[in-house]
């Protein structure tokens, strides 16, 4: 009977060890089994939540967004232990001892999320849904392995003032806008890049800032000043006078000199209106004067951009939502039409760059990257429409540069939940 008891006795001993070992182990384990899962959690959502939006832009309907400006997860687990005695037949001898113990072990578990939610819409975030992508922005993006014609196509108004479906920028127009022109200069621009014929860089210059100063009044402390704001003093060559100048740095398009006579340099420079031959182009922004008859003879020596905002690119890609035929029967949507009155095949702009699809189905598509259900249709991108997802990607991340860091605190939904 010792013995037994012993056997007993180390068993309710492991099970307590085995009880406060799990208890040590909660932190760990509970951030290897949620972190994902949230993490995974906000990148579906978000993305679901900016296709809506877009979606919703092709319907005139207005955009909302929600930020999840934090997440905290609370893990608790509580056990209890206890150790009832069990009395046999031979208990009721009292002259004898309980000679069996019955343990009892309970463990509970609760997670406790809370959210916090942030509606976006403040007065900073209109401000920056309707700012246009800075010159500086356009230019990394040009820079980086992102496609030139993909980046030219969704964030640019119009290049030179040829027009890049202008008034798609906005709710759907009535009638088709130009774009031919743009979208044939810009795959000419793609196909140099693909080869390796432009680079993107900088050209420094200076410019004289005032007029002359007699030496006298140029001071050891002002040639300091100057030189911490990015100025120079110098003297003229007899020494009586000093200017002062500003150095500064300018984006420009380089091409190869052994591309200068190749059928896509030729395009660009015919759509575009350079002037032929030039292998350095300067980039501006909105400083060419939109009139054709003001442009130099001989042709331009510069590429002026006039850029889109991120809502403006988001009217622009909604342009890609395929829309039911019931839908545009029942006018939900404007129809846009060419020069004949027929009704215009967006895809002649959208393709190989945005493409949303729409099924009616019960349940989401087996097929989708991202889907959202709007009106009684699921709305998609397809997973294997890789120019697609690689615009999506890239609005997604853009769109989180512009929209973030809020100014200021805002009201916020606070969710708990709990289980």
């Amino acid at each position: 009977m010792k013995v037994w008891i012993t056997l007993r006795t180390a068993s309710l001993a492991l099970l307590v060890s085995g009880a406060f070992a799990g208890c040590a182990s909660i932190g760990p384990a509970s951030l290897d089994q949620t972190r994902l899962q949230y993490n995974e959690a906000i990148k579906r959502t978000t993305e679901e939540q900016l296709l809506l939006n877009i979606v919703r832009l092709r319907y005139t309907d207005t955009p909302s967004s929600l930020a999840v400006s934090s997440i905290a997860a609370q893990f608790e687990r509580t056990q209890s232990i206890a150790v009832l005695p069990f009395f046999t037949a031979a208990g009721g001898d009292i002259n004898r001892s309980f000679t069996t113990v019955l343990p009892q072990a309970q463990f509970q578990a609760a997670d406790r999320p809370t959210f916090s939610l942030t509606p976006l819409d403040d007065q900073e975030f209109t401000r920056k849904l309707f700012t246009p992508l800075p010159l500086d922005g356009v230019i990394y993006l040009a820079k980086t392995t992102w496609p030139i014609s993909k980046v030219f196509r969704l964030y640019l108004e119009n290049l030179n003032w040829i027009p890049n479906a202008q008034t798609a920028s906005g709710p759907t127009p009535r009638q088709a806008p130009p774009v031919s022109d743009f979208l044939r200069g810009v795959a000419a621009l793609q196909a140099m890049q693909d080869r390796g014929a432009i680079v993107f860089g900088l050209a420094e210059k200076e410019e004289q800032v005032g007029g002359a100063l007699p030496a006298s009044s140029v001071s050891a402390g002002n040639l300091i000043e100057a030189s911490k704001n990015g100025l120079e003093y110098r003297p003229d060559d007899d020494g009586r006078r000093w200017r002062l100048f500003r150095k500064t740095s300018t984006p420009v398009l380089r091409l190869d000199p052994d591309e200068i006579n190749s059928a896509d340099v030729r395009t660009f420079e015919e759509v575009f209106h350079l002037r032929p031959g030039t292998t350095e182009l300067a980039i501006t922004q909105e400083a060419l004067t939109p009139f054709r008859s003001a442009f130099p003879k001989g042709g331009l020596s510069s590429l002026d951009l006039e850029t889109r905002s991120l809502l403006q690119t988001l009217y622009y890609v909604s342009h890609g939502v395929e829309v039911p035929a019931d839908h545009q029967a029942r006018g939900l949507v404007t129809v846009t039409r060419d020069a004949t009155g027929q009704p215009f095949d967006w895809h002649a702009v959208m393709r190989d760059l945005f493409r949303v699809r729409t099924i009616v189905s019960s349940e989401r598509p087996g097929n989708a990257h991202v889907a959202v259900n709007y009106r009684g249709h699921w709305f998609y991108v397809d997973e294997t429409d890789q120019d697609t997802k690689a615009t999506f990607s890239l609005l997604v991340e853009l769109s989180r540069l512009e929209l973030t860091g809020k100014t200021g605190p805002g009201p916020q939904l606070t969710l708990p939940v709990g289980r």
